[in-house]
């Protein structure tokens, strides 16, 4: 039986001590980061600029976008990986969860400058064709339902074909909008995600 001084087993307890508290404080450091990062990666903040979006958003309404939602793969980058593999449509768009959605409120790159994002809500679908009368949006053919819009402007446009992997998208306030009727459409390469929450201001909180 070995016999140590007590101030011995005193120190010898204290470095026991300080390497479990080092240890867990690198755990906790670390799961820190694995949650900072997969937050990341899935949500994001903005601050709406601008006043295309009235009334369902006005400047300084602060948004969480969902940038997880949209995920999609193309199918030519999985046969690059996964060779063996040949049960979908060449250069075809995979989404794991759903691809945008008409009326949604999306957070894109600007395509005449990635530099600015801009917030705006999806008219029309891939191979669509969309057109306005008198500020009346149509979509092949049909008018479109627009329950959130509080007034229109007159605004004419000529049937315009959405291209595969686009959007077309306008903003709610016509009259006050820059927006795909004047630099055209969004590619889905450039959208950043889905707004889904407004959090500020605190009174105003609501799902979009």
């Amino acid at each position: 039986m070995n016999l140590w001084p007590a101030s011995h087993r005193g120190k010898a307890s204290l470095q026991r001590s300080m390497k479990d508290f080092l240890k867990e404080l690198l755990e906790t450091i670390a799961v820190a980061l694995l949650i900072f990062m997969a937050l990341q990666a899935s949500v994001r903040n903005y601050r709406v600029e601008l006043s295309s979006m009235e009334s369902t958003l006005m400047p300084k309404d602060r948004l969480v976008v969902n940038k997880l939602v949209y995920f999609h793969l193309n199918t030519e980058t999985i046969d690059k990986y996964v060779p063996f593999i040949d049960i979908w449509k060449d250069n075809e768009t995979l989404f794991p969860l759903h691809p945008p959605s008409r009326a949604d409120i999306i957070v894109f790159h600007f395509p005449k400058d990635p530099n600015r994002d801009f917030v705006k809500r999806v008219i029309g679908l891939p191979g669509e064709t969309v057109s306005m009368e008198d500020g009346k949006v149509f979509i092949d053919g049909d008018k479109l339902n627009e329950p959130y819009l509080q007034e229109r402007d007159n605004h004419n446009m000529a049937p315009t074909l959405v291209l595969p992997n686009s959007y077309f998208v306008l903003g709610d306030n016509r009259r006050g909008s820059s927006d795909s009727r004047q630099w055209g459409q969004v590619p889905l390469g450039n959208v950043v995600g889905k707004a889904f929450i407004r959090y500020w201001p605190f009174p105003d909180l609501s799902l979009l």
